[in-house]
Formats: structure tokens, sequence, C-alpha cells
């Protein structure tokens, strides 16, 4: 029996606020496996193409919105989601990378090379350059492509840039995370450059903008110089909620009173998001376009539970695969909905979107076999049922084995000390080592986020490599049904080995010393050539830049830490 250890939430209490269910020994069947991602139905009947915009916010928990309950003010987003389709069976990745890449794509990641961690920016990485992606679909269909905000898909060569993956114009950031206003990042002590880039050059002279406002600034000013009459598609992936915690001080005044140092910083930063969401509404029906949009709203991960994000009442946090690291924020705002102001317990993949979008907007499909995706829209607007039954959530056969998985504990088909996941109709399986498994209250207190008093902790099961819930019933996992259904853990596994079958190999090179921003003029960008391939090492001193303007300011004792460096961020997510 496992044995929790909640002081100040007790069981009880959970019952009467609706976050547990009772109905966990439901012998239901395993859905039957729908057999073509792309659901053949006949595109929407619009006058005109829609013009899409897709709003992607960065480690946003799920309990982070304020018709989840939070304490955190997301008027915008309320109201938003209310007068549209709120997704209350939506998934995404625990990370930043396989998200990304999954949107721009519609594949898992096991079919792109990208299952194990992120793109690091030292790394001779991207995301593969035979893959077909969104906005070159939209580009095909005659939509106007903007991207604004934190790329995360790899720019070693230009040819990895968003300029050149189908965006017309790029303004934002190529690694994973910056300085909100100084743009700078350091990739581990010493590691250090500038990281804010207009189309392929350094936009050294937007240094000191907060990158929310300049953000929104710039969608504001595409839609402005654009006609209405023509579609358009903006990807804003902002920055938000990222850390480094930083907030302009007007918004962090909001939350005076609020304790947890940490949860303040991020909740004044949730709703600055909030209010530039609402100025890009604002931009879409000054202009003319709102009529004719099409909003989506998701988030990328969970949130960082010790960052200041919150998944209550769901388990883990972001970088697992309990759902408090992938069951996400989603809806879709739009006056082309035919059934608004509801919610929908459709299940819906952040892979789903590729074909989803592309359909709306009229492209072809067809020469784009083997997408994972699924064309949701009639569950959407019209309150269909969902084509698709399951999610692969992962395998990822890098991660650090299960210390007490085998194949035996697999039935002989599946070495259960391997890291994955994957849900069928109500059931969700996983193997190997999910990830920090707590439940984490609110941090509304002052105490540090993981102390005992506001920390309810799973004491044992350490010794297990298999997981099964039947995540409709109980969705905080809670009740592990393993060894009362083993004829669906089976089915399962059988599942996981199919996906494995169809897996190409994992996409995860060694670093490269040539990428350091010394070696490009202080900042992160392009540093391998096409000739170069991928496992080129280049060298010699650093360039001197004419551009250069600035440097890192914490860009010091590089030689001293790169070695220590090299063991750091193998954990670092």
């Amino acid at each position: 029996m496992a044995v929790y250890a909640l002081t100040g939430f007790s069981l009880v209490s959970l019952l009467s606020f609706g976050y547990l269910s009772w109905d966990w020994m439901k012998p239901s069947l395993v859905a039957d496996v729908a057999t073509d991602p792309v659901e053949k139905s006949l595109p929407p009947t619009f006058a005109r193409p829609p013009h899409i915009v897709f709003i992607l916010t960065d480690d946003q928990g799920y309990h982070d919105v304020g018709y989840h309950g939070s304490d955190i003010q997301t008027p915008t987003l309320d109201r938003l989601a209310a007068e549209g389709v709120k997704l209350e069976n939506y998934y995404i990745q625990p990370i930043c990378t396989p998200s990304r890449s999954q949107l721009i794509t519609g594949r898992y990641q096991i079919h792109t090379g990208l299952q194990h961690s992120i793109i690091r920016p030292r790394q001779p990485n991207c995301l593969p350059l035979d893959q077909v992606t969104l906005p070159q679909k939209l580009q095909e269909a005659g939509y106007s492509t903007h991207m604004v905000g934190k790329w995360h898909l790899g720019f070693y060569k230009k040819e990895c840039l968003p300029t050149r993956r189908g965006f017309d114009t790029f303004l934002g950031s190529l690694t994973g995370n910056v300085d909100y206003y100084t743009y700078d990042n350091c990739d581990g002590p010493g590691v250090c450059g500038y990281d804010l880039h207009e189309g392929e050059d350094v936009a050294w002279d937007q240094s000191g903008k907060y990158s929310t406002f300049l953000y929104t600034q710039r969608v504001s000013k595409i839609l402005a110089s654009h006609s209405p009459k023509e579609p358009i598609f903006i990807y804003v992936a902002f920055q938000a909620v990222h850390t480094p915690l930083q907030s302009p001080k007007e918004y962090i005044y909001r939350y005076r009173s609020m304790g947890n140092v940490a949860r303040r910083k991020y909740a004044a930063m949730v709703t600055c998001m909030d209010e530039a969401v609402k100025n890009i509404t604002w931009a879409l029906k000054k202009y003319g376009y709102y009529d004719n949009s099409v909003i989506v709203f998701s988030t990328d991960n969970g949130g960082q539970t010790f960052s200041g994000g919150s998944n209550w009442p769901l388990r883990g946090r972001k970088g697992t695969y309990w759902e408090g690291g992938v069951r996400g924020i989603g809806f879709v705002h739009s006056p082309l909905i035919k059934r608004k102001r509801r919610t929908s317990w459709a299940l819906v993949h952040i892979t789903d979107w590729y074909p989803t979008l592309v359909s709306l907007a009229r492209g072809n499909l067809s020469n784009v076999p083997g997408l994972d995706g699924y064309n949701v829209w009639p569950a959407i607007s019209e309150g269909k049922e969902s084509p698709r039954t399951e999610i692969l959530h992962n395998i990822d056969p890098l991660y650090n084995h299960a210390k007490y998985g085998s194949l035996e504990d697999g039935f002989g088909i599946w070495n259960t000390a391997v890291q994955a996941s994957i849900r069928v109709g109500e059931w969700k399986l996983l193997t190997g080592d999910p990830g920090y498994s707590d439940w984490i209250p609110p941090q509304t207190l002052t105490n540090f986020p993981g102390s005992w008093w506001n920390l309810e902790r799973l004491t044992d099961g350490l010794r297990k490599s298999v997981w099964l819930f039947n995540i409709t019933a109980d969705p905080y996992e809670r009740y592990d049904l393993s060894d009362q259904r083993p004829d669906v853990v089976r089915t399962l596994l059988m599942r996981l080995v199919h996906y494995n079958r169809t897996a190409i190999p994992v996409r995860y090179p060694a670093e490269n010393p040539r990428a350091h921003p010394d070696f490009n003029g202080g900042a992160w960008g392009p540093w391998a050539s096409e000739e170069d391939g991928d496992e080129w090492e280049g060298g010699g001193e650093p360039l001197k830049s004419r551009n250069k303007k600035k440097k890192c300011k914490i860009c010091k004792l590089r030689s001293f830490f790169r070695k220590l460096n090299t063991r750091l961020m193998s954990n670092r997510i």
C-alpha cells in the first residue's frame, strides 16, 4: 500500500473539492486504434481561408490560468476560452523542443529523431531538414507566415533557421531561454552570448525591451502592415513564463501580498502575458482580421513547480510524463466555431494542429504521408467525436534506465527499464522512470516550494517500473492498477512495441565547441556551413565582428568552467 504524507491537504478535503474520483476500477476495454491519422473529412466551407494566430506559452502550469481556479489573474484568457471552446483533454509534451517539433511537423518525436531531451545551443542539431513544416504547408496554401518569439528547434546551420523553415519573417530567440531584457543566454558557466534575432540577423538594437512587450508590438505591426483580405498565419511563441523570473514592477506590485517570492514573480509574468494576448486580440479587431480568424492558445509543457509554476491537482511537473508534465492548457477562440461557449473533452494532442490548421487553410495534405496528427476541427467546432483514440507520449531509449525494470516485467515483449508512456482510450501506461512524481499544491506560503508542509509525496513505489492508470476516472494518477489489470498492461505494451518499430534513431550529437558565441561575434547563431555536415569540428580563435555592439555581462571565466559544464549540462532541462 502506498503511503502518502500530506499536511494541510487531507484526502477528505481533496474529495470535497472534487479532485478525486472513486470510479477507478471500471473494467473498460482499450479503445480501438484509428488507422488513418488524418481524418478524411471535407474542409470547412468558410468564405475565405481564415487568419490563424497560434499562441504558445512557455512553462505555464496547468493550474496557472483563472478558469482552472488559479490565484493568478488571467481575465483575457478566461474570457477568450469562455467564448470559445476549452480543451480539457488536451496533451502536449513535457519539455520545450519536443512540443515545438511536434507542433511544426505533426509527427511524434520518435519519427523525427528528437525523442531525447532538448536541442542544446552547442549541438549540431535541428529539426530535420527533410520535414515539411506547418508554415511551409500554409505558404503553399497562399498564406503569409510570421513567427515571433522562441524557436528552440536548432540553428547550427542557416538552413535550420525559422526563415528557412517556412516563415516569411522572424523576430525572436533561437535558444531555450534568455534574459527578458538583455537577451543574454548562458549555456552553463562562461558559455554566454546574445540571442535576439530579426530574420537571420542579430537584433542588437532591440536589447533592453521586455520580451513580452516587444513580441506583442511586433504582432501588432505585422497586422497593421498586412491586408486582412489575404490570409495570414502568425505563430506567437512567448518566452513567458520560462525562467528567469522577470517582470515589470507594476505587475509584481499586484501580487505584493503573495508570500512566496517565486510564485509572486511568476504570477506577474503570467498576468503580463495575459494582457499581451488582450492586445493581440484587440489588434485583430482593429485591423479587420477578427471576424475571419482562428486563435489557438496552448502551453508547451507542464509548469516548473520549483520556479513558481503549479500543476495542481495533477501529479508531477515539467520534464515528467505524469499528467502534470503533459496535460496542457488549451482553447480555441473563433467567430467561425459552430458550437461556441463550451468545454470539450475530445482527446487532442499537439501534433493535431498541423493537419487541423492545414485543412482549415484548404491546404494539401496528400504529399505529407505518415502524419501522427489528426484533423480535430470537427470535434472542436461542432462537438463531434475526436478521431484520436490514443497518444504516444514518448519512447526515450537514452534516458536513464530504471534500476528495477526488466524484459521479464514487460511480459518478455518490452524492457520496462526504458522510459516510455502511452495513452490508449481511458488507459495510461508508464514504464521506466517517468520523472518527479509528487503532487505539489499551489505555492502561496512563504516557504520554499519543496518544503514538507506543502508537498504531498509518494513514499514507496520506488522499486517499480510499470504504472497503469484509468486516466478518465483517475486523472490525478493516485491509483496504480498495473497489478489488477495485467491484461491492459500487456495490451499497451504491445502498442509501445508497435510504435518502437517505426522509430528512427535518436538524433542527439555531442556539443561542438565551434558553437561558442565567442567564435560568432558574441551572439548565438549558425556556425556550420552546408558543406561541414553534422560532425564538423571547426576551431581557431574567437572571431571579431564589426556588428558586435555589446558583450554579454556574464561572459567571463569561460575556460575555467568548460570541462565542469559538460557534466552539469547532462542533467539540465
